[in-house]
């Protein structure tokens, strides 16, 4: 990949949660492909590591940190590791996210949502209030959060009960105004602030929508491509939204789904 594909992104510095597996490593990867100091970061150091090898040897600029979004200490050593072996910080995506349980929005329990909303918006939230200083130092750069298809729609498909997840879904919604919202008090200090809707893709996070023949069935129904995303084709939009042709662009969401919005 870090030779077929151009050098956009050179010398630039860019941080990604939840980079150690899925959507994240597969950001993470190509933002090093296009020649960004890229730090991975994960909550489970031994992931991180695993991660760091293998971009590692694919001759990728990147370090690793172990980093659970939802812990203050974390997130201050993640930001201060990367100044000191990086420089300073000019992109941040904010991709961790967690969804413990499936079910309909009013049988979610108070400690489950309290747990899902602080992994997947008050940390996006902290995370876009902590970088944002440091990317104001570099003159500008890039923040963008990794939202969901299911934002759009309480993802729910006839009686299945994997595939509902309306809880997940409201969090994902949630994402949409903070882009919006950081967006506008960002804008004059030259910081894009963008976020990203993916439909379903082929990670370990959604196996529970292809394993089961009758989910993949109900979710390839909806997609108008016939197919589930691969990760690596989330990358190529972020990187698009983390590049100076995208410097127009700020407080869009984009929804990368196979056309299933088109169904909703």
């Amino acid at each position: 990949m870090a030779n077929s594909i151009n050098r956009s992104l050179r010398n630039k510095v860019a941080i990604v949660t939840a980079s150690s597996d899925g959507i994240g490593y597969a950001i993470a990867e190509r933002l090093a492909a296009e020649g960004a100091k890229v730090v991975i970061s994960s909550r489970k150091l031994e992931n991180v590591n695993r991660a760091v090898d293998k971009l590692t040897l694919k001759g990728l600029n990147v370090i690793g940190v172990k980093c659970h979004v939802s812990d203050a200490a974390d997130r201050a050593n993640l930001f201060r590791e990367t100044v000191e072996k990086f420089g300073g910080l000019d992109i941040l995506v904010s991709n961790a996210a967690t969804n413990p349980v499936a079910g309909s929005i009013l049988e979610c329990s108070e400690s489950v949502w309290d747990k899902i909303f602080e992994v997947n918006v008050k940390a996006s939230f902290l995370l876009a209030k902590e970088a944002a200083p440091l990317i104001r130092k570099r003159g500008g750069g890039s923040i963008i959060f990794i939202s969901s298809v299911a934002g759009y729609y309480p993802n729910k498909v006839g009686k299945i009960n994997c595939m509902r997840n309306s809880a997940y879904s409201v969090s994902k919604t949630v994402l949409f105004g903070l882009t919006k919202a950081v967006a506008q008090d960002l804008v004059s200090d030259n910081i894009r602030v963008n976020c990203v809707a993916p439909g379903l893709v082929r990670t370990n996070f959604a196996r529970m929508l292809y394993e089961s023949k009758e989910a993949y069935a109900a979710a390839l129904d909806k997609i108008p491509m016939r197919r589930l995303a691969d990760a690596p084709e989330i990358a190529g939009v972020v990187s698009f939204l983390a590049s100076n042709d995208a410097s127009y662009i700020t407080g869009e969401t984009i929804a990368a789904t196979g056309g299933q919005l088109t169904r909703l």
